[in-house]
């Protein structure tokens, strides 16, 4: 079955970046949309562990039961990540949003206590063995690039959009001139990610 011809997904699952949680604007934006215009999806936003395993562990888990093909995965940065690891072993549709390519290599330097984006005072050790389970889960290749859109921006301060486009190539993309790692113009892509998601009005 074609994207183009795919019923929307029963589930739309979101996962967060590092440091990030469900409080993302990005995901609290798609949560609204989704109760305002398909309040029939489900919408499952759990707050990530710090460990990989751990946190791939529960995203397994928490999409056992969902029959394949009929849930999608919209991931941000290090979740773009996670959400490349679920697709390559569900099939399902992915949206990335400025993912990570290699976790492994950009957060061993940030091996220590660290603090959560939307909550500061929250901290959580983030420890050398996180590094060798994201290295350990790092996909071999991209298959099926059809099942994948890549938002990517070229303003991003964090990650290299060219790392983005290579990683991706043959997926379709959506290339930003501009914007930033966190995508904070992100209502200017939704109708895109949305249309990719078969959600549009």
């Amino acid at each position: 079955m074609t994207r183009e011809n795919a019923a929307a997904p029963a589930h739309l699952l979101y996962l967060h970046g590092f440091r990030s949680s469900p409080r993302s604007f990005k995901a609290l934006r798609l949560q609204a949309w989704l109760a305002s215009h398909r309040p029939q999806v489900h919408w499952h936003c759990p707050q990530l562990p710090p460990s990989p395993r751990e946190a791939m562990a529960l995203v397994h888990a928490l999409t056992a039961t969902w029959a394949p093909g009929g849930f999608a995965v919209v991931g941000s940065s290090l979740g773009g990540f996670y959400a490349t690891v679920l697709a390559e072993a569900s099939g399902c549709r992915a949206v990335l949003i400025n993912p990570a390519i290699d976790p492994a290599r950009d957060l061993a330097a940030h091996v220590v206590v660290q603090t959560a984006y939307h909550d500061p005072t929250q901290r959580f050790d983030f420890r050398a063995e996180f590094v060798d389970e994201l290295r350990a889960m790092l996909p071999a290749r991209i298959t099926q690039p059809g099942r994948y859109l890549a938002v990517i921006a070229k303003g991003d301060e964090v990650l290299d959009w060219r790392e983005m486009t290579a990683r991706y190539q043959g997926c379709p993309q959506r290339l930003i001139e501009g914007s930033d790692h966190g995508l904070s113009d992100f209502d200017d892509h939704l109708p895109a990610i949305l249309h990719f998601l078969n959600l549009h009005p």
